[in-house]
């Protein structure tokens, strides 16, 4: 079996492992509303199955665009991602935070201008935070050849904004407030994962 031919169930798999794969009523960071939640720092306390996943993305990330200089995610929930992937395809591996509502590189970091960048990501659900990161790098003059994750839960849906080269892709439930089925609306919002807990990293959006 190659590096890049794990299927979205085994991915899956190494979730269901570990108890990351969760049920109930949790609401992501994008706002959206889901009956479905990924615990994916239960599977990243994991060295080894952090590992797996990471080296089959970084062989799906060579095999579409080729040699890369950076890797860079956006903090704090693609910091582990992004570090292990980085390190399978041999370049450097750097964060953006927020500061004053906008993504920046601090802490030293710094991209050459030209420079080919992939972004990394754990959950994508909209696209929307990966969107606001692959603009910040392509501020500081970065060629973003692709962005990356370990699961796309819109069902190739989202609109990064460049091409997203996804390890698994899952098409999850999600629901705006104002349009929640009846059975999700009876369930109370469950705390893991909810928008109470973003300040631990723990959302997905």
């Amino acid at each position: 079996m190659s590096d890049h031919s794990l299927t979205s169930e085994q991915v899956l798999d190494e979730f269901r492992a570990v108890g990351a794969l969760r049920t109930g009523h949790f609401v992501l960071s994008s706002g959206l509303h889901s009956p479905v939640f990924l615990q994916k720092n239960l599977v990243f306390m994991h060295a080894g199955r952090c590992e797996r996943l990471c080296r089959a993305l970084a062989a799906r990330v060579r095999e579409a665009v080729g040699p890369v200089d950076a890797v860079v995610s956006p903090a704090v929930g693609g910091i582990i991602p992004g570090y292990e992937t980085a390190r399978h395809l041999g370049v450097p591996s750097m964060y953006v935070e927020r500061e004053d509502g906008a993504f920046r590189l601090r802490r030293g970091f710094a991209l050459e201008p030209g420079a080919r960048v992939v972004m990394i990501e754990d959950i994508v659900t909209t696209g929307l935070s990966s969107r606001e990161c692959i603009s910040a790098l392509q501020g500081y003059g970065a060629q973003v050849l692709a962005a990356g994750c370990i699961v796309d839960r819109s069902g190739g849906k989202a609109d990064v904004g460049v091409p997203l080269i996804a390890l698994a892709t899952l098409d999850m439930p999600a629901y705006a407030p104002d349009a929640l089925p009846d059975d999700l609306a009876a369930v109370p919002v469950t705390d893991p994962g909810s928008r109470r807990l973003k300040a631990q990293g723990q959302e997905q959006g």
